[in-house]
């Protein structure tokens, strides 16, 4: 048998969303072949370009692809169905191997759960590896740090890791990742050569975006916004804004790779102040997604002008209550 995970690219939830899918599919299927396809939020159909080639494909952590060679699917966003006409799809093709439950906080847990309840699989747990990734994929999707200080300084073996996926989409090293989660602890993953070498240089990247946001953002009430392109990356940490501006209650910042423009909505769980806009519901109008708390728009690098325009037109919305 061959089986190919599509998950949500650069995302702890989504690695190890995908690491435990593979151990519940080895399982069924022993020696089976399983092969991986990171997937990121874009405009128009994410899936147009893959091979669903597997004899099956699943999805983790990622939208709702209606082709039937998807067989297998388990997603907690709200922006899960794009264009929304797509969740009446999943509705007239019922089948147990497909999951949807926004009020989840991360894949892992959906996946945990779900494969648990309809198929009576746990996981073999030596020292509790497996309940520790999916503990730290949960904390981690939701926010869920004692302060944004906590989530900036990458001092938990879980955020090293985090941290690297943020800045290795479509590493070969990532499969490795995925074949280690669950299985080693996350102090023995993150204590390798190839995780921690990296680190030194995204921790200076860090360091440059926190002076670029302290020294770029423009503070209008209680929004934030800031453009880091300068930076050169599109992946860093969103939460470096709410421990320089820990009185925003919503950040909007825009950041691009040579490749890609990337637009990073988020709201502020340490501020004290109620979240009055769904910030999935605001990206995926303009082609991203995510959740209510935080979401995304990528574009290609040529398209960062348009980027910009959004990121203006989204403070304006973010204002207006």
């Amino acid at each position: 048998m061959r089986a190919k995970i599509f998950f949500h690219g650069n995302c702890f939830d989504g690695a190890s969303s995908a690491a435990l899918f593979t151990e519940f599919y080895r399982r069924r299927h022993q020696g089976a072949e399983v092969r991986y396809r990171a997937m990121a939020h874009q405009v128009g159909d994410p899936f147009a370009d893959c091979a669903l080639d597997g004899d099956d494909n699943i999805c983790v952590d990622f939208r709702y692809c209606p082709d039937l060679r998807m067989n297998w699917w388990f997603d907690h966003h709200v922006s899960g169905f794009q264009p929304k006409e797509l969740r009446k799809h999943f509705e007239a093709n019922p089948s147990e191997q497909k999951i949807f439950d926004p009020s989840i906080q991360s894949c892992a847990v959906l996946l945990r759960d779900s494969l648990r309840e309809r198929f009576s699989f746990l996981p073999d747990d030596p020292k509790d590896h497996w309940s520790q990734l999916i503990d730290w994929a949960d904390k981690i999707d939701g926010a869920a740090f004692a302060t944004a200080k906590e989530a900036v300084e990458i001092a938990e073996p879980a955020l090293e890791v985090m941290t690297w996926l943020a800045h290795h989409e479509g590493s070969e090293q990532v499969v490795e990742l995925i074949s280690q989660l669950g299985h080693r602890s996350l102090a023995d993953i993150a204590s390798q050569d190839w995780i921690q070498g990296p680190l030194a240089a995204i921790r200076a990247h860090n360091t440059q975006v926190r002076a670029l946001i302290s020294e770029r953002a423009e503070v209008e009430e209680d929004v934030i916004y800031y453009d880091v392109v300068s930076a050169g990356l599109v992946s860093y940490n969103k939460f470096i804004a709410y421990m320089l501006f820990p009185h925003a209650r919503y950040t909007v910042g825009v950041s691009a790779s040579d490749s890609v423009a990337k637009l990073s909505v988020g709201s502020n769980p340490w501020s004290g102040q109620e979240r009055t806009h769904d910030l999935a519901a605001i990206c995926e109008r303009y082609g991203g997604g995510g959740h209510p708390v935080v979401g995304g728009i990528s574009r290609p690098r040529s398209e960062l002008e348009r980027i910009r325009e959004i990121g203006r037109e989204i403070v304006s919305e973010l204002l207006s209550n």
